[in-house]
């Protein structure tokens, strides 16, 4: 509970100070196990922080709003709501130096020094699994460590960001980072350093979780989206998922799902072909995430400006069966959810190559379709009859909780131009501020 938050509505519709401070009283002994008059005096403090930060004008203190939530344009549910306020960030951040930067949406950035590239990339922990601290350390790591990899560089430190509500158990730190460094230890990638808070300090109530971990990474031959062509081949490996399945098996009544995702498999794949000469060979190297295969090849299409063609016939046996058994139980698209597989477009002269060391690491990977030139767009092939594969608005609903959120809003371009509007509103703000440091 954000005591901060709830008070500021409070008060916004017209309540009394004494009524809010009373009525929050009420909420933190629903939450804290503190006396009466602890409560009350905690509630009366906040009521006087809100009382002072509010109505305050100019650009430190306010944000053009845009009038749409986080919730309602689906940002972070990997879908075409979360795709269009990603791009928004782009103008915002501006051309930089980087050799491979924001605007091209891959999965790492990458700048060049000394004639290698660095790269460097963050990815948060599943919300989900906040009551699940050593999954929560044990997915976000591999995924950040898989994000370094397909930009084909090999990693060489790891960074991680730890924050608990004031409720939560000190343990949870710890339990989080015995899954980091699960994966660090076995990989050899050491944990470097990080940052332990709590979520809103003392504004936020109740014991959620969340956090993220970064990778640092050397490359001399980059495998960006931007290098795919027409006449390539898109290979994909097995895959058994990892904090979205997980998420998915605990929370729909699947928990012995979770132990097939307790795997290294992408990440002993990736070190098989960095150890060959076949990596020069590849294209382009992603992981199955971000709104499952739909959104990746969809964003793929986009970046490299190609029309990408999958088919569908040696998809389903890539998913780990008891994975796949259960996503069909559920009735989820596995095409829309993160996989965790990895994905490789190159030259159909390099397949058999690639293939040879994929598979010598023990690992199956088939060939799932080709790119051709024309229009930017992603298709998929289901016996011989060409179908849509767009992402969704969000992607494909995983647990309980998501099959009810699962709604397109009707006005969703108005929102975007709503969404469009308020990061240009940031963009302008940024160039008053930087011109007031450098005039």
């Amino acid at each position: 509970m954000d005591v901060e938050e709830f008070a500021r509505r409070t008060l916004a519709g017209g309540m009394s100070e004494a009524g809010a401070a009373g009525l929050l009283r009420d909420r933190i002994l629903e939450i804290k196990d503190v006396s009466t008059d602890y409560a009350l005096a905690f509630a009366e403090a906040v009521i006087e922080e809100v009382r002072n930060t509010t109505g305050l004008s100019g650009d430190l203190f306010r944000f053009e709003p845009a009038g749409v939530t986080m919730g309602e344009f689906g940002v972070g549910s990997r879908g075409e709501g979360d795709f269009f306020a990603h791009r928004q960030l782009i103008p915002i951040i501006g051309k930089t130096g980087a050799d491979v930067g924001v605007d091209e949406m891959d999965d790492a950035g990458a700048v060049r020094d000394h004639g290698k590239y660095i790269i460097c990339t963050v990815d948060g922990m599943h919300s989900r699994l906040s009551d699940f601290p050593f999954l929560a350390g044990f997915h976000v790591t591999r995924a950040t460590l898989r994000d370094v990899y397909v930009m084909g560089a090999r990693p060489v430190s790891l960074l991680s960001d730890i924050h608990v509500a004031d409720d939560g158990d000190v343990a949870k730190i710890f339990d989080y980072t015995a899954g980091v460094t699960a994966v660090a230890d076995v990989m050899g990638v050491p944990l470097v350093t990080g940052s332990t808070l709590r979520i809103g300090g003392d504004m936020v109530l109740g014991t959620r979780m969340t956090g993220c971990v970064g990778a640092v990474g050397v490359a001399e031959h980059l495998t960006a989206r931007r290098t795919t062509v027409p006449g390539d081949v898109l290979l994909m490996t097995e895959g058994a998922g990892g904090g979205t399945i997980a998420t998915a098996a605990l929370y729909s009544g699947f928990p012995e799902v979770v132990e097939h995702t307790i795997n290294l498999h992408f990440l002993k794949a990736c070190e098989a072909l960095l150890a060959s000469d076949v990596l020069t060979r590849i294209h382009t190297m992603t992981d199955v995430t971000n709104g499952g295969l739909r959104g990746d090849v969809y964003e793929m299409a986009d970046t490299a400006g190609c029309r990408i063609v999958i088919d569908e016939a040696h998809l389903r046996g890539l998913v780990q069966p008891d994975v796949l058994a259960m996503l069909d139980a559920l009735s989820i698209d596995y095409l829309g959810v993160s996989l965790d597989a990895l994905l490789i477009v190159a030259p159909p002269d390099a397949e058999d190559a690639i293939c040879r060391v994929i598979r010598s690491a023990g690992i199956r990977i088939e060939r799932i379709g080709h790119v051709e030139a024309g229009a930017p767009e992603s298709v998929l092939m289901v016996d011989g009859e060409e179908h849509d594969f767009l992402p969704r608005f969000r992607e494909s609903a995983y647990t309980p909780v998501k099959k009810v959120v699962d709604t397109e809003p009707g006005n969703l371009e108005e929102m975007k131009q709503r969404v469009a509007r308020a990061a240009m509103a940031a963009r302008e703000k940024k160039d008053r501020i930087v011109h007031r440091l450098t005039g």
